[in-house]
C-alpha cells in the first residue's frame, strides 16, 4: 500500500512538472518598463510579436527614441536586443529576463554604458 501511495505521488509530480515546463508565454502586445540603471531611470514602452520563440517589435523610450528589437522567447525566458545610435555613437541594449503572467523582469546590459534592472507590465 505504501508503494502504490509513492508511486500515485510521484507520478502526480512528474506531470505538474512536464506542464509547469510546457507553459506557453505570449507577450505579444504592449508593455511598460521601468528601468533602473547606472544612467539612470526610465519608462520606455516596448511593443513585442511573439511567433513561436522568435521575437520582434518597436521600443520607444525618451534616452534611445525610437528603435526596433530582435530576441527570443523560450519557456518563461524572454531576451531581446535593442540596437540604437545615441549622440553618434552605435549602442547596443541586451534584455534578459523571465515572464510571469502580466509581468516581467530582469537585468539590463548597455555594454561600456554599465547594466541595470528592469521591470515591465502588459499594458491592459
Amino acid at each position: 500500500m505504501k508503494r502504490l501511495l509513492m508511486s500515485a505521488i510521484s507520478v502526480v509530480v512528474f506531470i505538474g512538472s512536464i506542464s509547469a515546463q510546457s507553459t506557453k508565454v505570449d507577450v505579444t502586445g504592449v508593455w511598460l518598463f521601468t528601468i533602473m540603471s547606472e544612467l539612470g531611470t526610465g519608462t520606455p514602452t516596448v511593443t513585442f510579436k511573439q511567433e513561436g520563440e522568435k521575437l520582434t517589435g518597436h521600443y520607444s523610450s525618451q534616452l534611445v527614441g525610437e528603435a526596433d528589437l530582435t530576441g527570443t522567447v523560450k519557456g518563461q525566458t524572454i531576451e531581446f536586443v535593442i540596437s540604437a545610435e545615441l549622440q553618434g555613437t552605435k549602442l547596443e541594449f541586451k534584455y534578459t529576463g523571465t515572464v510571469e503572467g502580466k509581468e516581467m523582469k530582469g537585468t539590463l546590459s548597455a555594454g561600456e554604458l554599465g547594466g541595470g534592472t528592469f521591470t515591465g507590465k502588459r499594458k491592459e
